[in-house]
C-alpha cells in the first residue's frame, strides 16, 4: 500500500531517513503556503507540520485520504484536533523530544531570577561590582507550583528534585499522579503556598489568559512566575499590573502574548505594556527557545517517526 507523506517544515534528516526505510513516500515542500496545501492535501496519507499554518476545518475537509497529522513538537494548538479525529484522522505529537529541554530551560529562568544573573552580568560589563545589590535567593526550602503535569511539567519537577524544595503539581485532567518529583495538589494549595509558579499547559480556550488579574489576586503571598508554555496563557497587561502592585516578584518568559502564530515577533510595533516589561530588571526573556536545543532537533523527529511507523503496523 502506498503511504505518501507531505512534510511542510524543515526537520532533522532522521525523520525522512526513518520513514524512507519503512517504505513511505516522502514529499518535502517547505515552500508550500496555505493555498498549496488546500490544493494538494487530497493526495496524501499523512502530513507533518511544525508551525507553518493552521490545519483547520477548511483544510481537513480537503484531506480525502489523510490518515494522520504529525506535529513536530508538543503543542497541538495549530490543529483542529477534535474535527480531525471526528474524521478518523489520528493526531500525533512528540513531547518526548523536547521535554528535557523545556525542563532545563524553566530551571534556567528560575536561577536567573533568583540570582539576578542577567542584571549582574550587565553591570559587570559596565565596570560595576555591586555585590550586596545582587544578593540572591536559594531554591532550597521554597515551594514551587506547577500547573500542567504532563511531559513538560514533570520534566521541570524532576530537575528541581535535587534542590530540596517542595513541588506541588496541579493538572485538571489527571488523577493520582503524585510521584518522586511532585505532590498532586489543588489550585487552592498552589495559591496558598507557592513561592514560584510555572506554567506547562497547552493553549486551549480553557487556558487562554488563565493567568489574569483575578488569578493573580488568589495568591496568598508574592511569587515568581515562569511561562514556557504558550504566550497567550498569560495576560500581559494584568501581569504588568501585578508586578507594579508587588504581587509578582519576578517573571521568566520564554513566550509572549504578542507572538505571531508562526512564533515570529514584530519588534517594530510593541504594545506599551510590553515596552514597560522590557525595562524591568526582574523580568527575564528568551525567544520561544525553551524546547529548542541541539538534542531536541534530533529527538523531536525521531520520536515522531517512530509513532508514524507504529501507526501503520
Amino acid at each position: 500500500m502506498e503511504k505518501k507523506i507531505l512534510i511542510l517544515d524543515k526537520a532533522n534528516p532522521i525523520l525522512c531517513d526513518k520513514l524512507l526505510e519503512e517504505g513511505f513516500q516522502i514529499e518535502l515542500h517547505t515552500d508550500y503556503d496555505r493555498e498549496d496545501v488546500l490544493q494538494n492535501i487530497k493526495d496524501y496519507d499523512g502530513i507533518v507540520v511544525r508551525s507553518k499554518l493552521v490545519l483547520d476545518k477548511e483544510i481537513l475537509d480537503k484531506a480525502e485520504r489523510l490518515r494522520f497529522i504529525a506535529r513536530l513538537g508538543a503543542g497541538m494548538d495549530a490543529i483542529d484536533v477534535d474535527y480531525a479525529e471526528s474524521k478518523g484522522i489520528v493526531c500525533l505529537n512528540s513531547p518526548e523530544g523536547n521535554r528535557t529541554a523545556v525542563g532545563e530551560h524553566a530551571l534556567g529562568l528560575l536561577l536567573c531570577l533568583f540570582n539576578k544573573m542577567i542584571v549582574a552580568d550587565r553591570q559587570v560589563r559596565q565596570g560595576l561590582w555591586l555585590r550586596e545589590e545582587n544578593r540572591g535567593l536559594e531554591i532550597e526550602g521554597k515551594t514551587i507550583g506547577i500547573i500542567g503535569y504532563g511531559n513538560m511539567g514533570r520534566s521541570f519537577a524532576k530537575r528541581l528534585s535535587g534542590f530540596d524544595c517542595m513541588v506541588l503539581a496541579y493538572d485538571k485532567y489527571k488523577k493520582d499522579y503524585s510521584d518522586a518529583y511532585a505532590r498532586e495538589s489543588s489550585l487552592e494549595e498552589i495559591f496558598a503556598q507557592s513561592d514560584v509558579l510555572s506554567f506547562h499547559v497547552p493553549l486551549t480556550e480553557e487556558t487562554k489568559f488563565m493567568a489574569n488579574a483575578s488569578f493573580f489576586d488568589k495568591f496568598s503571598k508574592p511569587f515568581y512566575l515562569i511561562n514556557t508554555s504558550r504566550g497567550k496563557v498569560v495576560k500581559t497587561k494584568d501581569l504588568l499590573e501585578a508586578i507594579r502592585a508587588g504581587k509578582i516578584k519576578g517573571v521568566g518568559l520564554d513566550v509572549l502574548e504578542f507572538e505571531a502564530f508562526s512564533n515570529e515577533f514584530d519588534s517594530t510595533s510593541l504594545p506599551e505594556e510590553l515596552k514597560e516589561l522590557f525595562l524591568m530588571d526582574n523580568v527575564v526573556f528568551s525567544p520561544h527557545v525553551a524546547g529548542w536545543t541541539v538534542e531536541s532537533y534530533y529527538k523531536l523527529p525521531y520520536y515522531l517517526a517512530e509513532k508514524i511507523i507504529n501507526l501503520f503496523k
